[in-house]
């Protein structure tokens, strides 16, 4: 089914026939695609066009894909989608833990690929957020203003990768409730699986180190035990 959007995917990958077929199967799925590759080719290309979402090996000759996106999130909140030949658990939460939303084992199909990037796609921050709780969630030095999916520490904003706005907008529409790993699980639109629901982990900690002042003992996104995890504004 054609994707009628104007929604532009950066693919990176060193491997000239590979890159040539998601490219040529994503287009067809109605996405704008630029390729590039290796990561060299990849951070000129950031540095002049605007993307949705990157698509990147991680085993490429030179700067590997995970050090790449180290490297991206530390400046940019793009969401970023590994592929790595790699399977062991071990690599996917390395890639996780340097900020990437997502991972996909090589060998894959394609109908596979689309489906996980229509899923980081969903879950993207939107301006759009239109509910019953209140419009700032006060959380020590930091606010989050709900309507605006925003991060703030004073007059700086925190950037927020797609898998950490989505989580606050999850948190925020239930302050002070707790919230299952099994329902962020599915909420996140991952695959059921112990893989996944440590992805959320990683994900709950990556974010504990932007709002909390001490990550080893958390004020405001607590773990509550045997419930899950909740959001406990001031």
């Amino acid at each position: 089914m054609s994707l009628e959007c104007d929604i532009h995917l950066l693919i990176v990958d060193d491997d000239e026939r590979i890159r040539g077929l998601l490219q040529k199967f994503l287009l067809r799925n109605g996405f704008l695609v630029t390729a590039a590759r290796d990561a060299a080719h990849a951070r000129r290309l950031l540095d002049g066009l605007d993307f949705d979402l990157i698509v990147l090996d991680v085993m490429m000759p030179g700067e590997d894909g995970i050090s790449l996106t180290r490297s991206l999130r530390s400046r940019l909140p793009t969401p970023i989608l590994l592929l790595t030949a790699r399977g062991e658990t071990g690599s996917r939460i390395e890639g996780l833990e340097a900020g990437a939303d997502d991972y996909l084992a090589k060998p894959f199909e394609p109908k596979e690929l689309l489906l996980r990037i229509n899923a980081i796609l969903r879950r993207a921050p939107s301006p759009r957020v239109v509910d019953t709780t209140p419009k700032v969630l006060h959380l020590g030095p930091v606010r989050y203003e709900v309507e605006r999916a925003e991060l703030w520490r004073g007059s700086e904003q925190i950037r927020l990768t797609a898998t950490e706005a989505a989580l606050m907008r999850i948190f925020a529409a239930q302050p002070n409730v707790p919230v299952s790993r099994e329902k962020l699980v599915a909420d996140l639109g991952r695959d059921e699986g112990q893989a996944t629901a440590r992805a959320v982990d990683v994900q709950i900690t990556r974010l504990r180190r932007k709002i909390e002042a001490d990550t080893k003992q958390p004020r405001y996104l607590q773990t509550v035990r045997g419930a899950g995890y909740m959001l406990a504004p001031d």
